[in-house]
């Protein structure tokens, strides 16, 4: 599985993609799925029912919604998608995606789920698309929305105001630096500068302060690249770099705007999984460490609910490798 780049093979494209959770609201009542991490460490919680990699997941409310992915049973590319209720630390399946996805990216906006783009190929990294796909919780029903100009996967997504951002990635002429935004109340799509770092794929996105970040990634080999984007001024700003380059990750916001980032995988003759965790202080600009993931993966869903956040199935090892794992962890 390789991306071909114009006049240039580029690496094998098997990671996370980046998953923006949604607004972060107060942090459930102690029950089975609230209390059962520690600050010091990360914690399991009861395992999903599906056994998959390259997922993309949402928070709306006390749910958290994993979409997509290869599929442990068939190999496959899914469509299914699962329901975390963070309270009960219980999970059930939804209606299905109208289309099965991997490298996708979701969002969530207004109590809704969004996933755009991704691979179509039923085994493989092939037919990258611009779809934008919308998930109503109350009705249990999908709708195709208007494509993206931009076929893309393994990019970075977040949503700012009423405006969904998506950025990098790559489709069929390699990686990606592109940014494109989708105007929730006008249904269009918009162009916007392409960030200054590296082109990249397995990226991932996460808003905080009303900035778009793009973080990490890869090309030809794993980055420590970080840029945010600044919609009131269309600006990109390079950022200090993260400590471990890393590809095939996951991120999330905290309730007071920190960033998590965390997974991924090291490929080549001996690679494997990245364990350490890192977070951002916007205000400080600075990187530090945070506790090793329990079980290191690539191609997971990442998101937050206050000051906890959660790293969902994924591949325990570098390639298709598949995990039901979802943890935990309290940060101060």
């Amino acid at each position: 599985m390789r991306l071909a780049r114009r006049g240039l093979l580029a690496a094998v494209v098997a990671g996370a993609v980046a998953i923006a959770a949604a607004a972060p609201g107060a942090v459930p009542s102690a029950g089975p799925g609230a209390g059962a991490s520690r600050s010091d460490r990360w914690t399991g919680l009861r395992p999903s029912a599906l056994e998959r990699t390259e997922v993309a997941a949402a928070r709306i409310g006390r749910f958290v919604y994993v979409v997509g992915g290869f599929e442990h049973t068939t190999g496959e590319t899914t469509a299914a998608v699962e329901r975390y209720d963070i309270g009960r630390n219980r999970w059930r399946r939804v209606h299905p995606m109208p289309l099965a996805l991997n490298h996708t990216t979701a969002v969530a906006y207004r109590g809704r789920l969004y996933v755009q783009g991704g691979y179509q190929g039923a085994r493989d990294l092939s037919a990258p698309t611009g779809e934008l796909l919308r998930y109503d919780p109350v009705s249990n029903r999908w709708r195709r929305l208007v494509a993206a100009p931009t076929p893309r996967a393994a990019h970075a997504a977040a949503v700012i105001g009423n405006r969904l951002y998506v950025a990098g990635g790559a489709n069929d002429s390699g990686s990606l630096r592109s940014l494109e935004i989708f105007d929730f109340r006008k249904q269009r799509w918009l162009t916007g500068p392409s960030f200054p770092g590296p082109a990249r794929n397995h990226t991932t996105g996460v808003a905080s302060g009303g900035r778009f970040y793009v973080l990490a990634g890869r090309d030809t080999a794993n980055l420590t690249a970080a840029e945010r984007f600044d919609p009131r001024r269309q600006r990109w700003e390079e950022l200090p770099d993260l400590r471990t380059p890393r590809g095939g990750i996951a991120s999330a916001r905290l309730r007071d705007g920190r960033i998590v980032v965390f997974g991924g995988e090291e490929l080549g003759s001996g690679g494997t999984t990245i364990a350490p965790v890192e977070l951002f202080d916007p205000r400080r600009r600075r990187w530090r460490r945070l506790p090793d993931m329990l079980t290191p993966r690539h191609g997971l869903g990442g998101v937050s609910f206050g000051d906890r956040v959660y790293a969902i199935e994924g591949g325990t090892s570098p390639g298709f490798s598949y995990s039901r794992a979802i943890e935990a962890l309290d940060v101060r």
